[in-house]
């Protein structure tokens, strides 16, 4: 989904008018495709480089970002022929988002998959695309592009996102 063809009002012009929204009332199996897109915050987190600890299987971040992440919208700037462009990007589905180990614990996917509801910065419930870059969880100014770097290069670059760790929730809930 590009940050053009974003508004949050589209998810809920499907939901009917019951009281809660459709992210509280449906599983993500149930979702149509513009639900299921509109869950997406927007913190291209999962744009990102990523390590794996061979031994441990620990997940490292880094701020090295796909080639086609455009780092002021956060969002993919040919997200249509992504999987074309970049072979190894990985689309969500809801197998996918039960079995990566790498979503963020504030991921929109994991959390409804994982039975909890949306924070406050979400779009969806702000309203509002910019509050998931003002809350300081996207990687909005915070990267660099992988264009003409080299895979060992990456540790170089490792970093420490807020809300990567399961600790850092109940703190982040709090920061509104």
């Amino acid at each position: 989904m590009t940050s053009e063809t974003y508004r949050p009002s589209d998810a809920h012009a499907e939901h009917d008018k019951s009281e809660k929204p459709f992210w509280q009332v449906k599983r993500l199996d149930e979702m149509s495709r513009s639900e299921w897109e509109s869950l997406c915050d927007g913190c291209a987190r999962c744009c990102l480089n990523k390590l794996e600890d061979w031994d441990t299987g620990e997940i490292i971040w880094t701020n090295v970002a796909c080639s086609l992440l455009d780092d002021k919208s956060c969002r993919c700037k040919d997200y249509h022929n992504r999987l074309e462009t970049i072979p190894d990007c990985v689309p969500l589905d809801v197998a996918k988002v039960q079995s990566l180990t790498w979503l963020p614990p504030t991921c929109a996917y994991r959390l409804l998959d994982e039975g909890y509801d949306l924070y406050w910065w979400h779009p969806l419930v702000s309203g509002d695309p910019n509050t998931i870059h003002q809350a300081g969880i996207s990687v909005q100014g915070k990267v660099i592009s992988e264009e003409g770097m080299q895979v060992e290069d990456y540790e170089n670059h490792i970093v420490f996102w807020p809300g990567a760790e399961e600790d850092d929730v109940p703190k982040l809930l709090n920061a509104e």
